[in-house]
């Protein structure tokens, strides 16, 4: 996977709509679209929280208006979302929130769908996946016995959470992605990040989220990494 660090993003204008686009990553999302050149519709709970000039789509994600949410994604060349907890005691935002964009893509026919996950949950549990790997093969020994089961303990219920989520990108039958990073760091739009197909990045332990937005708008037309779950670390 390491072309998409070579190659530019799409010169060529798409519709994206950006769900949780006042958030830490979608804001991210929204600023390298726009400066993309890309057309972007924001979905957030709060409009007052997105300061770009882009169209804006008031939903809670928790308790969303059907009719809303389908106009927010209806003419969409691609749905990118960063939903997830924004505090420990946050928890079935990501599985909620994701299900009912789903259903939304699928009653208009949108197919493109890029979300952010994290870098455990290929050894997370879940419904469609009750006994996964006991350890990702792209984790070393520091990951496996000691940052990746202390990192399942402290965020137990949010990770069961995302494997949920993932439970549903898989079965939805549209054209996903699913982006997992490890620790997510405040730091500068590097592109220098490493990526790896079907597992983690081998001695990757943080990564920017701009560079995790970096990376979910380069794939968007990429369809190498359709029905994948892609590494990233710096």
């Amino acid at each position: 996977m390491g072309h998409l660090q070579d190659v530019e993003a799409s010169l060529v204008p798409m519709n994206l709509t950006v769900v949780a686009a006042s958030g830490r990553i979608g804001g991210r999302i929204v600023e390298q679209a726009l400066a993309a050149g890309h057309h972007v519709t924001a979905v957030v709970r709060d409009p007052t929280k997105v300061a770009a000039d882009v169209r804006v789509v008031a939903v809670d994600l928790l308790d969303p208006a059907r009719s809303a949410l389908e106009s927010a994604v209806e003419e969409a060349d691609a749905v990118l979302s960063g939903l997830g907890p924004r505090r420990r005691t946050e928890t079935g935002i990501a599985s909620r929130g994701t299900g009912f964009v789903i259903d939304a893509m699928q009653a208009v026919h949108a197919r493109r769908l890029v979300v952010v996950s994290a870098s455990p949950l290929g050894t997370v549990p879940s419904p469609a996946r009750p006994k996964p790997p006991k350890h990702d093969p792209g984790d070393g020994f520091v990951m496996r016995h000691l940052l990746a089961p202390m990192a399942r303990a402290m965020y137990r219920k949010h990770y069961a959470d995302l494997a949920l989520m993932e439970d549903d990108v898989r079965d939805s039958g549209l054209d996903w992605t699913i982006v997992r990073p490890p620790r997510l760091t405040n730091g500068p739009l590097t592109r220098s990040y490493r990526v790896a197909s079907g597992r983690n990045v081998r001695g990757g332990f943080s990564v920017s989220r701009a560079d995790v937005a970096d990376l979910m708008l380069r794939v968007i037309d990429d369809r190498s990494t359709i029905k994948d779950e892609l590494g990233i670390a710096s």
